[in-house]
């Protein structure tokens, strides 16, 4: 059964075949210009009187010149057939050029059988074995019934042309085999590597489908594996306290306890429901370095309670347009995330430098390194050690940063120094230090 091509793919043929004919339609200006030359050298030597061939050769010069400005404007809308068609057209044109050649040079030495080569060679790029065997064919018995034809007229016949008309037909058969066998494989394995990547793309599709599910499956089971214990722990109590035994005080413990377990349950799906679908960005104004500022007050509280200092190492201010309720999220979440894992009168650093690409923000603790296992999975959702952790802090955090235009990293991971390093950049504009203030 044939198979079909899509309209892409025929147009990328056509596309092809009219490429490799304005090739031969080139080749064949050169060759024509050449010989035009060449001619005119040796007449003007021999004074041998040839207008007849240079009005045949300025004539091909000018419509292979015509069909080179056809073929540029007919560019993309050239038809298959219509190039198949002048190709043949062109083809034969060759061939009534060389015979009309060959006779007004009338000598059995002809230069203008080398203008033969260029119908066979384009037969064997573009054409059938049978076609190619067939121009070779009609090449060959050119040449040698003129050869035949000469010596009729001009005897006695030289056997030692024969046997050198014979040499260049042979070539020309094997040029013309060889071209054609070579052109094939480079094809079969142009196709055979457009099977290959169209394998790989789909390798690949398949792949990131079969990825996206598997992430979803973590998230799913991370999802689940977080809301089962705070319901496990409110299910639980109200049975308690519904029990009739229950004494009041106790039924009021376990109140208590469905109460904060409501609570971090209702924590724990606002945070999911912030990383799965985060709210659009809401861009707003405001100075980098009193948004830092701001942090660092709201989280001296908590440090101060571990004993643990806060600096603010605070460089050249800058103006953003950024979500500020988003940002001061991500933010504090990661100053928190410090506090948790600095030891008693430790330090935690807030800093800002302004960069070529943005500004960037470190938050750097003095706590131990995060272990070597763990380094892959930190921006993981569900992922934490801490016992009360949800695991999203850090995830998103993250994709606060990339919404807009930043990324968060950990940049520093050694004893005595963990450093995040949050880059940003303004939506709104590509300069980040458009409308800078310096303090």
């Amino acid at each position: 059964m044939a198979t079909q091509t899509t309209p892409s793919e025929e147009q990328a043929l056509i596309d092809r075949f009219s490429s490799q004919k304005s090739v031969f339609s080139i080749i064949t200006l050169f060759v024509l210009a050449l010989l035009l030359m060449l001619h005119g050298v040796l007449a003007s030597i021999q004074s041998e009187p040839s207008l007849p061939i240079f009005t045949l050769l300025a004539t091909a010069l000018a419509l292979t010149v015509a069909e080179l400005l056809w073929l540029h404007g007919k560019g993309r809308e050239l038809t298959d057939r219509a190039a198949r068609i002048e190709s043949c057209i062109s083809i034969g044109a060759i061939f009534v050029l060389t015979a009309l050649l060959t006779y007004f040079t009338n000598h059995d030495e002809n230069p203008y059988f080398v203008l033969l080569t260029i119908p066979i060679l384009q037969c064997a790029y573009m054409f059938s074995l049978f076609l190619t065997i067939l121009t070779i064919a009609a090449a060959d018995a050119m040449i040698l019934f003129w050869i035949w034809h000469f010596y009729v007229l001009h005897p006695p016949a030289r056997i030692t042309e024969y046997l050198e008309i014979g040499m260049l037909c042979a070539i020309y058969f094997l040029m013309g085999l060889l071209v054609w066998f070579l052109v094939n494989q480079l094809k079969a394995n142009q196709s055979k590597l457009t099977n290959s990547l169209e394998l790989l793309q789909t390798t690949r599709e398949r792949l990131d489908s079969e990825e996206k599910l598997a992430a979803v499956g973590r998230l799913a089971s991370g999802v689940a594996h977080e809301i089962r214990n705070p319901v496990a722990m409110i299910s639980s109590s109200l049975a308690i306290a519904n029990y009739p035994g229950t004494e009041d005080g106790e039924r009021e413990a376990m109140f208590a306890i469905a109460a904060r377990e409501s609570k971090r349950l209702e924590s724990l799906t606002a945070d999911f429901l912030m990383y799965a679908r985060p709210s659009p960005l809401r861009p707003t104004p405001v100075l980098i370095n009193d948004l830092l500022t701001y942090i660092a007050s709201v989280a001296r509280t908590r440090a101060a309670s571990r004993f643990i200092t806060i600096e603010s190492l605070l460089g050249d201010d800058v103006r953003l347009e950024i979500d500020i309720p988003q940002m001061e999220s991500a933010l504090l979440n990661l100053v928190m995330n410090a506090i948790d894992a600095t030891p008693p009168e430790g330090t935690i650093k807030l800093r800002s430098v302004l960069q070529e690409s943005g500004i960037c923000i470190d938050i750097e603790d003095s706590g131990p390194p995060i272990s070597d296992s763990d380094l892959a999975q930190i921006f993981e959702p569900f992922f934490t050690t801490k016992p009360a952790g949800t695991g999203l802090g850090l995830a998103i955090a993250r994709g606060a940063a990339r919404a807009h235009g930043g990324d968060l990293c950990l940049s520093e991971n050694r004893e005595g120094c963990v450093r995040f390093s949050m880059t940003l950049i303004d939506p709104t504009t590509n300069d980040i230090r458009e409308g800078a203030t310096h303090v």
